[in-house]
């Protein structure tokens, strides 16, 4: 949890959602830029997070530091300009397998600053804001006086309801800084056709009331309202019964999961706490056994790599239905 832990959520990865204003359409660049923008879409200005840049040139020398945004750039064919990984929360997709064994790992959680720098990156990429905690020595703006570029996936910083909006527009970014906008634009496309077919499959079903079990015990920490976990559900069609805590991820009391009767439970499964071991603590624990779900040990589980802002979300979305309505998603 060292990521997502509430203290951070707090301060960093509140409110997901929606990317206002964050890049600079081509049409918009002020008149004298367009004589002088090269035919491959540079320069571009963007805004991530706050911090304002402008590629003349897309970075060759990059360093990611959190498995969906290594996912991320793996999945736009651009393994050849990774020099450094970290921290991963579950197994890279077999997809990504041979291109993520070709890079090097330079930390088996967070690198410090100088493990960055001795890979010699020109920009290094976090997928939570923890991966630019200033008090570390990791900060943007350390990396800046370093001449590196940074960018924080968008998931951490947007402020409004519109998650899978802020997904198609991180990987449209990402393109457009790597001068790969048409496979960024590819994947976009196939991304709405996924889902508008997830969405086709549970039309007109009865929503499913959820509890996502992330971990735990004094408390539930679990997904809220704010967030891809969110919508995620929504999508699979549940309804998440923590809709109303207002960030991606927070501590809810198990009074209130009794009193909410969630019919299903979603188990995050990640780190050293394995998935049999979480629906043990659920079923064991006296106080949940009139939850409906828990009567029915009706579980789904989801690797907590789905549940972030990344390339895995539709396919996601998709099986999460399958483990939700098993009858209406099943050929």
């Amino acid at each position: 949890m060292s990521r997502r832990t509430p203290a951070l959520i707090a301060a960093a990865v509140l409110l997901p959602l929606a990317l206002t204003a964050c890049s600079t359409p081509e049409g918009d660049e002020p008149t004298g830029n367009k004589a002088a923008a090269k035919s491959d879409g540079f320069p571009y200005t963007v805004t991530n997070c706050g911090v304002t840049t402008t590629y003349k040139a897309p970075p060759k020398r990059v360093v990611t530091m959190n498995q969906h945004v290594t996912e991320i750039m793996l999945e736009l064919g651009l393994t050849k300009s990774l020099v450094g990984t970290a921290y991963l929360d579950d197994k890279v997709l077999p997809k990504y397998a041979k291109d993520y064994a070709a890079v090097p790992v330079i930390a088996k959680e967070y690198p410090s600053y100088e493990q960055v720098l001795a890979s010699n990156p020109d920009f290094v990429y976090g997928g939570y804001s923890s991966a630019f905690t200033v008090g570390d020595g990791r900060g943007r703006e350390a990396f800046k006086k370093a001449g590196i570029e940074t960018r924080l996936n968008t998931e951490s910083c947007a402020k409004a309801d519109t998650p899978m909006e802020t997904l198609y527009e991180e990987i449209r970014e990402v393109g457009r800084t790597f001068g790969v906008t048409d496979r960024a634009e590819a994947w976009i496309k196939q991304a709405k056709a996924d889902n508008a077919a997830t969405a086709k499959k549970l039309k007109d079903l009865k929503a499913l009331p959820v509890f996502v079990y992330d971990s735990g015990d004094k408390t539930a920490f679990t997904a809220g309202g704010k967030g891809i976990g969110n919508e995620l559900i929504t999508r699979a069609g549940g309804t998440n019964i923590f809709a109303d805590l207002d960030k991606s991820f927070g501590d809810a009391s198990w009074e209130n999961v009794v009193a909410r009767k969630p019919e299903a439970i979603v188990i995050y499964d990640y780190g050293a706490t394995t998935v049999a071991q979480k629906k043990k603590r659920l079923l064991d624990d006296p106080a949940l056994k009139d939850v409906p779900a828990i009567k029915n040990k009706r579980f789904a589980v989801m690797p907590l790599s789905d549940a972030v802002l990344g390339v895995r979300v539709p396919a996601a979305v998709e099986k999460l239905a399958a483990q939700l309505h098993p009858a209406a998603t099943t050929p």
